[in-house]
């Protein structure tokens, strides 16, 4: 077989949990091959580069080869080849440690305890506004 699917390809190489979510991506216009936004219906062949979008990263696979049956953890390698840039890692660090506090969706606001508790999380309480390592007078 020379080709495969986009959705089936992502599912099986472990990129979405189910193929709904991989063929929902790529109806919402997250995914990319060579530059092009892709239906799921799109036909992959080896050595096509795909972009995904998963905010705040977009992550970039090669393809090794198009299979449709999916696969172990520990045989993606022999499958893709990940060549995403290391800045988008640097990106994805930087969101962690943003300080943003990631709610489930639905919940509505948070109550003053949970307010709280977030706050004793998210302050600096041993670090003073003028704390500084070096001293700007010299």
């Amino acid at each position: 077989m020379s080709g495969a699917r986009i959705d089936k390809w992502m599912w099986a190489v472990r990129i979405f949990k189910t193929r709904t979510i991989a063929a929902e991506a790529c109806k919402k216009g997250r995914v990319t091959i060579n530059g092009s936004l892709v239906k799921a219906s799109r036909v992959i062949t080896p050595g096509d580069i795909i972009q995904i979008k998963k905010p705040p990263v977009i992550y970039s696979f090669k393809v090794l080869q198009a299979i449709e049956k999916r696969i172990g953890a520990k045989l993606v390698s022999e499958v893709m080849e990940n060549v995403t840039a290391p800045d988008q890692y640097e990106l994805l660090e930087t969101s962690k440690v943003s300080g943003f506090i990631n709610r489930a969706r639905g919940t509505g606001r948070p109550t003053k305890k949970e307010r709280r508790s977030l706050e004793g999380f998210t302050t600096l309480e041993d670090m003073d506004d003028f704390d500084f390592d070096f001293d700007f007078e010299e």
